[in-house]
């Protein structure tokens, strides 16, 4: 029970980690022209990246200091995931299981 909890939330974890990557791609494809913002598509997946990755990039952009246009939040936000947020889930399942 408890390990299949874990395997539910290292998936959604990696699952994030996918969308915030996409989400970079998609912002950058946009900038650069490749992809129309105003076809409607696009916009509504636009629409869809910021709603799921605001509310955790945005705290992150706040703190940071302004490097010219560069956004190193994702970046900031992939690292702790792997290396703070999954070691940390881990070591609570396994205290949890061993106890």
């Amino acid at each position: 029970m408890l390990f299949s909890l874990y395997m539910v939330l290292t998936r959604l974890l990696d699952i994030y980690c996918w969308i915030l990557l996409l989400s970079c791609i998609f912002i950058n494809l946009c900038m650069f022209g490749i992809l129309d913002s105003r076809n409607q598509l696009v916009w509504k997946v636009g629409v869809f990246f910021s709603r799921v990755t605001e509310p955790v990039l945005g705290p992150i952009r706040r703190m940071l200091p302004n490097l010219g246009g560069v956004d190193f939040s994702p970046m900031i936000v992939l690292l702790g995931i792997q290396y703070i947020v999954q070691p940390l889930l881990w070591q609570v399942f396994r205290a949890l299981i061993y106890r």
